[in-house]
């Protein structure tokens, strides 16, 4: 799924340190199949050369006003009626102002006030100068007249304090623009994921888990984000980072989740169950047990989540998720009818292909009336986008 194919991106780079991550951005993009090409700001130019962006871009680098180039006559209009998106990053404070203030002194801001394109900001100064009241009230003012904004992230700045300041990640920066081009069908919805695996502890050091990954919930967290959706996603522990626009609750076992999850339930409007929430788990010693020629643990059943959500159900839509290595539809249609679900995605997890920890999925959908889908091999994002196609689907035959 590359819903940047083919994408016309239009970057913006002005007169901030932030500018050598420019590169990674255009990457990023060109990766997920946009066409990227790049106006710079001279201030920009004492960081980066426009040579390092045009072999990246593999198109010229565009950087004066006045210079005459065929394609584009009229360069400030051309260069945005070729974009579907324009994207000032980073953006400094001098260029926010000027945008704030409708100022075309270069080629950057003429581009910007003759957009007829969505225009992202993504600022990056120090600390002092983002939280500076002139320039809060100059982003003010471009939220206003329609700009879109990212804040900036917190961390290690250039200048050597921590703050906030940093441009945002670049995966960040991706989402976002990966976003701009969904479909927001969900607005106005609440929805909940879960993801990941839980860890029951045995001991102080050791605890039961699985291989779930977490990648197919948080795949359809980000898909419900960036379809407009308020997400929510509660993961055990993985490797991964949630998406931008989602809201994360990182929890460890299955009774955190469970608290988790019903301390949300009545509020939201979708609940999608994908974690691979423990079945089991083992009675805790305070203190590490001690390596013997043979351990017995004894094990006791946690609650089954889904079953709770199931009976609490009112107005919430609820999905599960049944991953099998035997009796797949079989299984599916017992949990579905058991724990009282709309919806159930199940999917063996010894096919190849198809369990945990792999980029792809291969799943079947069983519906509360019995009709079913097959589904080939794919990626997990599309899986993900496909389910919250059929969630979309059942939400408005339900209003």
């Amino acid at each position: 799924m590359q819903v940047l194919k083919n994408k016309h991106i239009l970057v913006g780079v002005t007169g901030s340190i932030a500018a050598y991550r420019i590169p990674d951005l255009i990457r990023s993009l060109q990766n997920k199949g946009a066409q990227v090409k790049a106006i710079m700001t001279k201030g920009a130019q004492a960081f980066i050369t426009p040579l390092t962006l045009s072999a990246l871009t593999r198109n010229q680098v565009y950087t004066d006003i006045f210079e005459f180039h065929s394609e584009y006559p009229i360069i400030h209009l051309n260069l945005t009626d070729w974009a579907d998106l324009f994207v000032i990053a980073p953006a400094s404070a001098d260029i926010i102002a000027k945008l704030a203030q409708g100022m075309a002194d270069d080629l950057l801001t003429s581009a910007a006030l003759g957009c007829p394109r969505p225009i992202l900001v993504c600022p990056a100064m120090n600390t002092r100068m983002y939280l500076n009241p002139a320039v809060q009230r100059n982003l003010n003012i471009l939220e206003k007249l329609g700009f879109h904004l990212m804040k900036p992230a917190t961390g290690n700045l250039a200048c050597g304090v921590q703050g906030q300041g940093r441009l945002p990640d670049i995966e960040d920066i991706t989402t976002w623009i990966e976003s701009f081009f969904f479909p927001k069908d969900l607005k106005g919805y609440k929805v909940l994921v879960t993801a990941g695996p839980t860890q029951e502890f045995l001991d102080p050091v050791r605890f039961i888990s699985n291989r779930s990954s977490g990648k197919m919930g948080f795949a359809i967290a980000k898909i419900a984000a960036a379809r407009g959706a308020k997400t929510i996603l509660i993961s055990g522990p993985t490797s991964l980072r949630p998406s931008y626009g989602v809201e994360f609750i990182p929890v460890v076992s299955c009774a955190e989740m469970k608290e988790a999850v019903l301390s949300l339930y009545e509020d939201v409007d979708v609940v999608i169950m994908a974690a691979a929430v423990a079945d089991f788990r083992p009675c805790y010693v305070s203190q590490k047990i001690k390596k013997t020629e043979r351990l017995n643990l004894e094990l006791e059943k946690t609650e089954d989540i889904l079953f709770v959500l199931g009976q609490r159900k009112r107005h919430q839509l609820l999905i599960g998720f049944a991953a099998e290595t035997k009796d797949l539809l079989k299984e599916a249609q017992r949990k579905l009818q058991q724990k009282n679900l709309d919806l159930i995605v199940a999917n063996d997890v010894i096919q190849p292909g198809a369990g945990f920890e792999s980029e792809t999925n291969k799943v079947s959908l069983i519906y509360r009336s019995g009709a079913r889908e097959n589904w080939p091999l794919m990626s997990k994002e599309a899986v993900a986008m496909r389910l919250i196609d059929r969630i979309k689907r059942i939400l408005c035959r339900i209003c």
